[in-house]
């Protein structure tokens, strides 16, 4: 079993965000250990869906302007577009991913995520995958989109949609692992 218990990880997001990809990544994260911060513009609780359902609510530990990158050793972004496309266009979300690629920290992006990512002008010449309705924004921002389960580049895990989590979640924590062992 993989030992995350030296790990800190942030979780942007916002209302929209497909329940499953933030649940479910989140559950492995705390089972390995990790200890995990809900970042979101404002510190209300967030709205999940279930695609395009209304479904649970879910904490916010912080607001995304009240930490620093550097406080966390990896990132999960999860899905839904209407939680994606709120974030995309914040600065203070772009920032963050900025600064967090930048020190080559692991990020994990499901579905529409990668949006997030493309919106804070990273994809350039990254192997990712997505939801199927956005793989020409990674084309046309420079990226190049795959058709597979999970894809992982350098400090990224990618994957398509809810049905992947498994294969995405055991990803994610094969990449987060590395950090550990590189901040141990």
């Amino acid at each position: 079993m993989i030992d995350l218990s030296n790990l800190r990880v942030a979780v942007i997001a916002t209302d929209g965000f497909e329940e499953s990809e933030l649940t479910e990544p989140v559950n492995a994260l705390k089972e390995a250990g990790a200890a995990v911060e809900i970042l979101s513009l404002k510190l209300d609780d967030i709205q999940a869906f279930r695609h395009h359902d209304k479904s649970i609510t879910v904490r916010v530990d912080r607001a995304i302007d009240d930490v620093q990158p550097d406080s966390y050793q990896a990132l999960l972004l999860p899905g839904g577009a209407l939680n994606t496309d709120t974030l995309r266009v914040e600065p203070s979300v772009k920032s963050f991913l900025q600064q967090f690629q930048k020190a080559g920290k692991p990020i994990a992006a499901i579905c529409h995520a990668p949006w997030l990512l493309i919106s804070a002008d990273l994809v350039r010449g990254r192997t990712l995958t997505g939801y199927h309705t956005i793989q020409d924004d990674i084309l046309n921002a420079g990226g190049n989109w795959v058709d597979r389960e999970v894809v992982s580049d350098e400090n990224w895990v990618t994957s398509r949609q809810p049905s992947d989590i498994p294969v995405f979640n055991r990803e994610m924590l094969k990449l987060f692992s590395q950090q550990v062992k590189v901040t141990s």
